[in-house]
């Protein structure tokens, strides 16, 4: 696909259009452009793909798949080669179930045992989760699948966890929090990574200009999608103008309408909708 000559016959409200999921595990197509819908499934430790009636708890029945050891058992074994394998054979399902994008891993740090879900983190050591997860993604993605490594950042607690503000020095956000996603960011290069719920620093990560464009994009190089948790989006415009690409879930007009809106105003420029309907 020519994704310059695609983008160039789109309209504004075309482009808005792919900011923001169709359902609630896909994407919007565009069927006049040839840009079909995409599937995204939970989860780092076995595919949860719901194919009938969808819900973000699991509660509604999803296709069978294989249940592989939770990150924090896997990542006793010390092995990113095992890492790999499972990422392998998650990939393989994620074909056979038509799949496109693969919920995980997660790479948040262990930082508080009253943390819901520390069972899908690696390790509360950033070196440890970064290189397993590398292993992960290169074998979800050796698949033709795209992985979409979770939460940047700091998403540590589960009490308040949508609204909570994590305060760190820098210091420790590069040294601990940040250093596994730059991990795998660097090595494996994922297609996808999901941002957070919560603040960070007193700013939401989905519209966070320097996690999302200055380190993410800036610093490591990543080239790929910047995905919402379900519902992490606080704002339709500043989360765009930051560098955020996809809303999820959907279907979420008001999102676009808040983005085409935004570019005929005036107060969104019109290259970040550009840049994020391309991505």
């Amino acid at each position: 696909m020519d994704i310059d000559a695609v983008l160039s016959g789109m309209t504004l409200r075309e482009k808005a259009s792919l900011l923001a999921g169709s359902a609630h595990w896909s994407t919007a197509p565009l069927e006049r452009h040839g840009v079909r819908s995409l599937v995204l499934s939970d989860g780092p430790h076995g595919l949860r793909h719901q194919v009938d009636a969808a819900d973000h708890l699991g509660i509604n029945e999803s296709l069978p798949s294989t249940a592989f050891p939770t990150a924090s058992a896997l990542a006793c074994s010390f092995d990113p080669d095992l890492a790999r394998r499972v990422g392998d054979a998650l990939g393989a399902e994620a074909r056979e179930q038509g799949v496109d994008v693969v919920l995980g891993p997660g790479v948040n740090m262990k930082r508080s045992p009253l943390c819901g879900r520390n069972f899908e983190y690696f390790s509360e050591d950033p070196l440890l989760a970064g290189d397993m997860a590398t292993g992960m993604v290169q074998g979800i993605q050796g698949r033709g699948v795209a992985a979409c490594v979770k939460h940047l950042a700091a998403n540590n607690q589960e009490h308040a966890r949508l609204v909570s503000d994590s305060v760190i020095d820098e210091q420790a956000l590069r040294e601990i929090y940040l250093a596994p996603f730059e991990r795998v960011v660097r090595r494996a290069r994922p297609w996808t990574i999901m941002s957070a719920y919560n603040k960070l620093n007193g700013e939401y990560c989905s519209q966070s200009a320097w996690l999302l464009d200055g380190v993410l994009r800036g610093e490591w190089g990543f080239d790929g999608v910047v995905i919402s948790d379900w519902g992490a989006m606080s704002r339709s415009v500043p989360s765009v103008a930051a560098g955020l690409d996809l809303c999820m879930p959907g279907p979420r007009p008001d999102h676009v309408d808040a983005v085409v809106e935004a570019v005929e105003s005036g107060t969104l420029a019109p290259g970040a909708v550009d840049a994020a309907a391309e991505r």
